[in-house]
């Protein structure tokens, strides 16, 4: 096919593009009304980033999305933003800031091609089906060729799939590993069903952990679609912001966000919620995709012992059983995990820069990397919680 027809070209805003014309690049798979792949790069999410002010002017998430065009028509796309500091990325570059800036360099602003604030592995590469291969190479040329012409040091791919850090890595890009914590569901029947798959000591702890946790004093409930409502949400908003400002100095999501969010994607949406004395007082909020529920975030306004690992954890393990998903993703960070079933898993980024000397510092700096990374979870998948089996049962 004749790349020379390709066309690039990049919206300030995704209202721009019609979320017909994204999703079928996007998420192809829920054309005739399934439920996407993956929440987070649709139109209608990335949309409520920008109506509701989480993204845009005063944020450092200056909206630059990029497309593909092959004869008039879309075949590829990334949500791409221009980037005045290193927040909201979960694969951070700071230390990479500092040794730049001290040699004099301008690392600010920088091109990223990511999902804001999410922490969650999906294609950042949005390519029309039958179009894998040219999609993906006429977004990779075309942002980096973006980030020359306009002098900016560097273009940063977050959280993209293992296929697609292979493929970057063969057009030129560096490839970054890093980790997170996973549950995978081996077809377990109930939650009990995943406790006999633990050695006795963590299968007693989980035990403890969860009686502890429901008995708070309060119910717990579990909200999505239609039975979600404004008093839900504002709830968790009280929770999100303390949470917010405690980790990050402020929120990163506006309150308009959830209720964009509430009108177009409570679908995707499984909010859990604690509530004592008639009053809310945790909840932690999950997005659902086809195979996969991606928790986001947490807050509480009373504290009580283990209710943070039966909302977040448990409770989530709970929905993906029932529902036949087949991992849960409980976001960035936290070995606190690996004793409540998330084993260690690889995530990866991609990453070009500018400047040639520096390129190659980074490059070896990678590389060591992802020795050490490789070596984590190495060990830390031996300190697992699931019991060993023998022979005989292998047998």
């Amino acid at each position: 096919m004749d790349q020379g027809q390709i066309e690039i070209q990049v919206w300030p805003s995704l209202s721009r593009i019609a979320a017909q014309e994204w999703d079928s690049c996007a998420c192809p798979e829920a054309a005739e009304g399934g439920r996407p792949d993956d929440p987070f790069t649709t139109h209608r999410f990335l949309l409520a980033l920008e109506e509701s002010g989480s993204v845009g002017r005063g944020t450092g998430w200056q909206p630059q999305y990029l497309t593909a065009y092959l004869d008039g028509m879309l075949i590829a796309a990334a949500p791409m933003y221009a980037k005045s500091h290193s927040q909201g990325e979960y694969i951070f570059d700071h230390s990479w800031v500092h040794a730049y800036e001290r040699a004099g360099g301008r690392y600010y602003p920088k091109l990223q091609i990511a999902v804001p604030f999410t922490p969650a592995t999906g294609r950042r590469f949005l390519v029309r089906p039958g179009y894998e291969g040219i999609g993906q190479s006429a977004l990779v040329q075309g942002a980096v060729q973006l980030a020359a012409d306009n002098n900016i040091s560097s273009l940063h791919v977050t959280f993209c799939t293992g296929e697609e850090t292979e493929a970057g890595a063969a057009m030129g890009l560096m490839a970054r590993t890093s980790q997170q914590f996973h549950w995978r569901n081996e077809g377990y029947a109930d939650f009990d069903g995943f406790l006999a798959s633990l050695s006795s000591r963590k299968r007693k702890n989980i035990r403890k952990e969860r009686a502890q946790a429901n008995a708070f004093g309060g119910t717990i409930h579990a909200f999505t679609g239609d039975d979600l409502r404004p008093e839900h949400w504002d709830a968790f908003w009280d929770f999100y912001q303390d949470t917010g400002a405690r980790k990050w100095g402020a929120p990163y999501l506006t309150r308009g966000f959830f209720d964009l969010v509430q009108e177009r994607m409570r679908d995707d949406v499984l909010l859990v919620l604690a509530e004592r004395g008639g009053r809310w007082i945790a909840g932690a909020l999950n997005l659902i995709g086809r195979d996969t529920l991606y928790g986001r975030y947490w807050g509480c306004t009373e504290h009580h012992a283990c209710l943070h690992f039966e909302l977040c954890y448990y409770r989530a393990i709970d929905h993906a059983i029932a529902h036949g998903l087949g991992r849960v993703e409980a976001g960035a960070q936290g070995e606190h995990k690996l004793a409540r079933g998330y084993l260690p898993r690889q995530t990866h980024s991609l990453h070009w820069i500018a400047d040639p000397g520096f390129s190659e510092a980074v490059a070896q700096f990678l590389e060591a990397e992802r020795a050490a990374v490789s070596e984590e979870i190495e060990i830390l998948t031996e300190y697992g919680p699931f019991r060993r089996v023998s022979v005989e049962e292998k047998e």
